[in-house]
């Protein structure tokens, strides 16, 4: 590195090859994907990776043809179910992190190592039991069935991003607030929750990818289109008939299925970057 801090230009450019190297690792399965969407019936059989022609006869079948009804139900059943999870978690994850951040009361550490340990505790493991509960009080294959379990999946992560987050903010902004006549909730409501939104923006992304792409309660905890989510139904898919694999069009319905993502990081990967580093700066 020069004595002013800035790069050389051989560095610059090991840096731009490693960056590109990484890239191309992280995006080959991608475009693999992507190419696969695009092949014919006859082309999946041939090692080239690029479709001799081009065809949308993959993306015809899950839109308007014989697949239209398995993956645009399951389409719908993912965005409502992902939302309404990520919407929960959001708000439950902020209380309880502001609380965790700034009130002094017994148990703290206990909450959040607890909140670790559910979000390492292996999801398969919970599978059976929740099965069998869930048919016994009418949750199982609904909407309300699966919001419950993808809690499980986010609240834990959701709080440790916002505590950290909340440890940020300076203190004497609340207590500014409540000298001024706020009470603890219009002061947490009106001082702290503007200055914390990169951090539940930050929060509600990570949380809804979470919940966007499982794979384990959609499958165990659903047996109709009632609740079934995308990652779950592309298991159900099939081809015309019982000789042709249906590669293709769940290929197709992969791409269809990463654009929400994809654009959700493209418009907002700015407030998520921030989110991050300001919930980084210490512990």
């Amino acid at each position: 590195m020069a004595s002013n801090g800035k790069l050389t230009g051989k560095q610059r450019l090991g840096w731009t090859a490693l960056t590109i190297v990484v890239m191309g690792y992280a995006l080959f399965p991608v475009a693999a994907i992507l190419a696969t969407s695009f092949k014919t019936q006859a082309d999946l059989g041939n090692a080239s990776f690029l479709p001799s022609s081009l065809t949308w006869e993959n993306y015809e079948m899950i839109l308007f043809g014989d697949a239209q009804g398995l993956f645009l139900t399951a389409f719908r059943n993912s965005i409502g179910i992902t939302l309404i999870a990520t919407f929960i978690a959001v708000v439950l994850a902020t209380l309880c992190a502001y609380a965790i951040a700034r009130l002094n009361f017994p148990g703290k550490k206990i909450i959040l190592g607890t909140a670790l340990a559910v979000s390492i505790f292996p999801v398969i493991s919970v599978v059976t039991p929740l099965f069998n509960l869930w048919r016994n009080i009418g949750l199982y294959d609904t909407w309300l069935g699966l919001i419950i379990p993808y809690l499980s999946l986010t609240l834990p992560i959701s709080i440790w991003t916002l505590a950290a987050f909340f440890r940020q903010i300076p203190w004497d902004l609340e207590q500014a607030a409540q000298v001024d006549g706020a009470t603890q909730w219009q002061a947490f409501r009106r001082a702290i929750v503007p200055l914390a939104m990169p951090g539940v923006f930050t929060t509600a992304i990570i949380a809804f990818f979470i919940a966007w792409n499982d794979f384990v309660y959609g499958i165990s905890l659903t047996s109709t289109e009632a609740a079934r989510p995308v990652p779950a139904a592309l298991a159900f898919f099939t081809g015309s008939s019982q000789f042709e694999e249906p590669t293709g069009a769940i290929s197709a319905a992969a791409i269809i299925v990463t654009i929400p993502v994809v654009v959700l990081v493209l418009l907002f990967q700015r407030q998520i970057v921030s989110g991050l580093t300001q919930g980084a700066v210490k512990g």
